[in-house]
Formats: structure tokens, C-alpha cells, sequence
């Protein structure tokens, strides 16, 4: 008696299509194996799927005693999870010779309970688009994942709420209707606005140009200055995802199980300070996202910056260079996309009171604390912004009319990003990154503003890419002013969110 069927994983956001064969032959002791480098979760598959089948009151191929061999190919893949079990179900069903839809064209994921329930799973949207690439017609998902699996056009989707109505609807006896087509709704509100920040204007100011030419921003001042606030109220500066990035970023979220709704704003991560590397850059044995994958499209806020383990700033480095990070683990290597708009904050000693009278570090303490921070994450990182304190009259004063300052600021950043996506022909491509050859292709600079940049570069001792994030900074501002070319002010105005007057 043989059966098959198709189900599917994910290697890092790319889909490999599982083979599920099965084959049984009568006679002898009763044995059931599973073959294909199947993890703890998916052998025990065996016993979940056969109690299922029972309970269910289905048909068992395993009944009576005999050898009962499922083979999960390619034989090379290590297969990990339990989604598996729906696939393997079927393809006991499929031994039966009763099942009446094409198999080839469709594909199963699910775990099972031992009620016969279809439990949800992680990672089924990048499944599911996997699957539709792969030229399949129907995938079968649990209920639980259908919404957000019917977020991909062009394939059925069908719910299936337990395993005999799975079995009933192959067979003919009843029908699953699919799951209806999830239409994406890209409203959303804004938490945080800038007219809900007394002050602090240099610092908005700062927050308008890393949104719309997508830098990296850091703000260091005393505790209680509105740091958390600015870096609330900049995730809705940034324009909302176009319908190909919400895929791209729920994929990412999906495969990490961290949602089964659609992402339509710009995520914004914020880990704690003592989040572990893997937790940030991501691992584990399946080398799931960490972090830095999760904020794609959006912004990762690490407060109290230095807190961090050095080991997790320096994981930066790559993703902010290369816009994406590969995890190596034994035998699986996967890359994940990472490009994001980073912003820090941090205290300017460990007290947080540096240069006042309120302040208990010594010179050593403030030495280590800032020494975390290696040369390379401080020139990856485009503006730098002190955040001093608000006068205490100011705080309980009526701003003007509400919301103006925020929506202002957020059609300047619109029109900034439309000049961009013009001058780059591609809607997501940002000042931020250009290369070292499009920065000569895209920015002509005068030789008197060469001379004016190259003099601040030789005071303030700057690398070549802090010299080149300058130029893209001051491209951004010109942006921001509708500004065809770049003038003095613009080149000044960029240097003055270089980093200065640290304490260390």
C-alpha cells in the first residue's frame, strides 16, 4: 500500500517542498519509522498522527500489524517541527486509494492534536507563497493561520478546523470552502506625535531627516529629557509599507511565529538591554530571526545603548552595511533581510548625569561605558543629537493647533522620498544607501563646498565613511527643502549633527 503527499518548510524565508511518502507492508511485527532527518518534534509525529487517525474514528493503515515506512524527501533536508502531521495523514488516507482531489497540485501543513484537531503553526505565509511560486493550485492550512495565509493571491486557501473534516472533503462526502482573500488595511494611528514634545526642536528636526533619507540616529542626554518619546514619534514620521513590503516584512514575523495578522506600519523593535546576541541577531537551531531581521522596513530602538553586550552592538555592523545578516548554525546557513533605520539612545555616563553636580562617575566608569561603542558602529551612525533638558515653565504650555508640527513634518518626508524614488527609479531606495560610486554619480558638490567639507573632515578627523555619510546626510537635507542642488548650508547643517562634546 503506498500514498503520498505534499507539504513544505522554511530555510530561513525561502519554501522547500516536502515530499510525504508512505508505504506499508503487512506482515511481521508491528513498526512504524520515519526516514528523511527528522527532528525530535517530527518523529513524535507518530504517535500524534496515529491517535489522531483513531480518535478520529479514520481509517489506519497500520491496522493490522505490519511495517509502516514515511519517508519526508529530499533526504538531505533536516526536517523540524511538527507541521508535518496533516501531511503525513494524508498521505496514510492516500494509501487507502479513496482520496478523491489531485494531490499534485495541492499541499498540506498543520500539527495535529491527538483529538484530530489542526493546530497553528508558524511560518505559513512564506509557505504559502512559496507554494503558489512552486505552481501549486490549493494548500491546506489550520483555521487558525487561514487569514493570514489568504493574504497571497492566486491560491486557494481552505481552513481545516479537524481531521475528519479534511478526510470528508477529500473524499467527497463534504466541502471546506476557501478562506476568503484578506484584504490589508493600511490604516493606523500614531501613538506619539512631535506636538506632544515640549521643545527639542534640533532633535525633530534630526528625527525628519533620518526618516526621510532612512539614517541612522543616535540621542544621548540626561535621563528624562524625552528620548523614548522622539523615538516613539518617529516610527510614524515614516511612510506607511507599500502591499509588497507587508509581505515581505509578515514573512519575516511569520517564520519567527511573532503574528498571524498582517504588518502594515513600519515595525519598530525595542529589545531590552539585556537581550542575548541570539535574541538580537538572531539563531537558535533553526536559525530563526532575531531582532535586527524583525525591525526590515522599519526601525530597532535600543535604548541605553551601551548597556547592551559588546558582542550584541558589534552584530550590528553588518546588517547596517549590507542591509541583510546570515546566521550559520550546523548544517544550515540562511540569510535574513535587515535593512532598518537605527536608533539609539543612551545616558552620557552610566549615572546619566554627566558635567552636573548630581554626577557620582569617575573618569574610569564613564571611560568603560562609552568604550562599548566601537569606532565603526559611531561611523555607522549618520546624526547625533544631544537631548538636554526642557525648562520646567515650558512643559505645561498649550502648543498651537494639534497635530500641525507632525503632519508638516510628515509631508516634507513624503515629498523628500518622492524626490528620491525619482532620482533612483525605485520607491525604496533611500540617501542612506547609496554607494560609494552612486554618492560621484548622484551628488555634485561646487569645488568651494569641496573645499568647505574637506576642512571640517581634517578639524573633526573623520574616516572616509563618516565623509561619505555627510554628503548623503546633506542630499537628504536638500530633499527636505525641494532643493535640486546642494548648497553651503545644507553641507553645514549635516556637519553639525556629527558626533561633539561627548564625554568620552
Amino acid at each position: 500500500m503506498y500514498g503520498f503527499s505534499y507539504s513544505a518548510q522554511n530555510v530561513g524565508l525561502k519554501t522547500k517542498i516536502v515530499t510525504v511518502e508512505v508505504d506499508f507492508k503487512k506482515g511481521g511485527p508491528r513498526m512504524f519509522n520515519i526516514v528523511g532527518l527528522p527532528d525530535k518534534a517530527t518523529e513524535e509525529s507518530r504517535e500524534r498522527v496515529v491517535l489522531a487517525l483513531q480518535n478520529s474514528r479514520l481509517p489506519y493503515p497500520g491496522n493490522p500489524s505490519g511495517k509502516l515506512t514515511v519517508s519526508l524527501s529530499p533526504a538531505d533536508l533536516k526536517k523540524s517541527g511538527p507541521l508535518f502531521d496533516v501531511a503525513i495523514a494524508v498521505g496514510f488516507l492516500s494509501s487507502l486509494g479513496e482520496i478523491k482531489v489531485n494531490l499534485e497540485r495541492s499541499l498540506f501543513l498543520g500539527e495535529l492534536s491527538l483529538s484530530g484537531d489542526v493546530l497553528k503553526v508558524k511560518g505559513v505565509l512564506p509557505l504559502v507563497q512559496g507554494a503558489k511560486e512552486k505552481g501549486f493550485k490549493e494548500v491546506f492550512v489550520p483555521k487558525g493561520n487561514a487569514k493570514e495565509a489568504a493574504i497571497v493571491s492566486g491560491i486557494k486557501v481552505f481552513p481545516v478546523e479537524n481531521l475528519r473534516g479534511l478526510y470528508n472533503h477529500l473524499l467527497g462526502k463534504s466541502e471546506i470552502l476557501p478562506q476568503r482573500p484578506s484584504k490589508i488595511s493600511f490604516r493606523q494611528e500614531a501613538e506619539v506625535l512631535l506636538d506632544d514634545i515640549v521643545e527639542q526642536d534640533f532633535a525633530k528636526r534630526a528625527l525628519q531627516i533620518a526618516a526621510a533619507g532612512g539614517h541612522n540616529l543616535s540621542m544621548y542626554g540626561p535621563p528624562g529629557t524625552g528620548k523614548t518619546m522622539l523615538a516613539k514619534a518617529f516610527t510614524s514620521l515614516l511612510p506607511r509599507l507599500s502591499e509588497q513590503e507587508v509581505l515581505e516584512v509578515t514573512a519575516i514575523h511569520s517564520v519567527a511565529g511573532k503574528t498571524d495578522k498582517p504588518i502594515v506600519a513600519p515595525p519598530l523593535r525595542a529589545p531590552h538591554h539585556s537581550a542575548s546576541y541570539a535574541a538580537v541577531s538572531g539563531g537558535g537551531a533553526d536559525a530563526s530571526p532575531g531582532e535586527i531581521s524583525l525591525a526590515h522596513r522599519g526601525v530597532l530602538f535600543l535604548d541605553e545603548f551601551p548597556e547592551f553586550d559588546r558582542r550584541v552592538i558589534n552584530s550590528l555592523r553588518q546588517p547596517l552595511e549590507d542591509g541583510k545578516i546570515t546566521i550559520s548554525r550546523a548544517g544550515v546557513s540562511v540569510s535574513y533581510p535587515s535593512k532598518f533605520i537605527l536608533l539609539v539612545a543612551m545616558n552620557p555616563c552610566p549615572c546619566g548625569y554627566y558635567g552636573s553636580d548630581k554626577c557620582i562617575c569617575t573618569p574610569f566608569q564613564v571611560g568603560r561605558y562609552w568604550s562599548k561603542i566601537s569606532g565603526p558602529i559611531m561611523d555607522r551612525i549618520d546624526l547625533w543629537v544631544e537631548v538636554l533638558p526642557v525648562s520646567y515653565g515650558k512643559l505645561m504650555e498649550k502648543g498651537a493647533q494639534a497635530d500641525t508640527q507632525h503632519k508638516k513634518a510628515k509631508e516634507n518626508i513624503l515629498n523628500a522620498r518622492a524626490l528620491q524614488a525619482q532620482r533612483y527609479k525605485s520607491p525604496s531606495r533611500l540617501n542612506a544607501g547609496l554607494s560609494s560610486r552612486g554618492i560621484k554619480y548622484h551628488i555634485k558638490l561646487t569645488d568651494a563646498q569641496k573645499n568647505l567639507l574637506n576642512n571640517a573632515a581634517e578639524k573633526l578627523n573623520l574616516s572616509p565613511r563618516a565623509y561619505h555619510r555627510i554628503l548623503k546626510v546633506a542630499r537628504t537635507i536638500a530633499d527636505l527643502d525641494q532643493k535640486r542642488d546642494i548648497t553651503d548650508e545644507h553641507i553645514l547643517e549635516a556637519l553639525s549633527f556629527r558626533p561633539k562634546d561627548l564625554p568620552y
